[in-house]
């Protein structure tokens, strides 16, 4: 990573997450969870009726906005084959910010509506709980704790020292 004349790294030039695109099984199932469970607004579609390569096809790409003006998409295409497969949180799972408060408001909503909530998981410097959406993705819930952007940060040498040490382990 670039450093500026402070020897400070360089922030990204990335301003940021437009959007993460995911596949989803069915369209209304996956709004109502995004929309009516985890209340993030549908804020676009668009049906593509024809690949870039000329084909003729029937997808519907929707996005849901978050707070930071950012949205999470998926693609419901059922003329295109996808595995839907069980992921392990390991495997993949989409973490979402929220306020501690809101995080204990998602908890209690997600045992109301008998929905499989697990957690709180107290990581250290977040504390998370997750659901599965209707595709099978986890979706984790996390607020920041105490001590959150000291573990977040640009030029985080225990983050190197941890990645060189893993890394190194089996050299």
């Amino acid at each position: 990573m670039d450093t500026t004349a402070s020897n400070q790294p360089k922030k990204p030039e990335i301003k940021g997450l437009h959007h993460a695109a995911y596949r989803c099984r069915n369209s209304e199932q996956t709004r109502a969870f995004y929309e009516d469970f985890l209340e993030l607004p549908l804020a676009g579609a668009l049906k593509i009726t024809e690949t870039k390569t000329g084909r003729q096809t029937e997808v519907l790409h929707t996005f849901y906005q978050l707070g930071d003006g950012s949205h999470l998409a998926f693609f419901e295409a059922p003329d295109q084959p996808f595995e839907f497969k069980s992921q392990h949180d390991f495997d993949l799972h989409i973490a979402l910010e929220v306020d501690q408060k809101h995080l204990q408001h998602m908890l209690q909503k997600g045992k109301d509506h008998h929905m499989e909530t697990r957690g709180p998981s107290d990581h250290g410097f977040i504390d998370s709980i997750y659901f599965r959406d209707p595709n099978g993705y986890v979706i984790e819930l996390c607020a920041k704790k105490s001590g959150h952007d000291e573990h977040l940060k640009l030029g985080n040498k225990r983050a190197r020292d941890l990645l060189d040490d893993w890394a190194n382990r089996s050299a």
